[in-house]
């Protein structure tokens, strides 16, 4: 739970440097980067299960 504190602070702390600074933000838009997290997060839960399914 740490983590997802010190990640959202973090993230917090970014939007308001760049918004202060007026950069565009960091980030993907919405969707899309909602999109790419969800495969990146299935793609592991994939290749674990398919290490323990064919490779042990």
């Amino acid at each position: 739970m740490a983590e997802v504190l010190l990640a959202l602070a973090t993230g917090a702390f970014v939007g308001i440097l760049f918004s202060f600074l007026k950069l565009p933000l960091p980030a993907p838009p919405v969707l899309s980067g909602i999109a790419g997290i969800a495969g990146i997060y299935l793609g592991g839960i994939g290749y674990q299960w398919i290490l323990t399914r064919f490779f042990s």
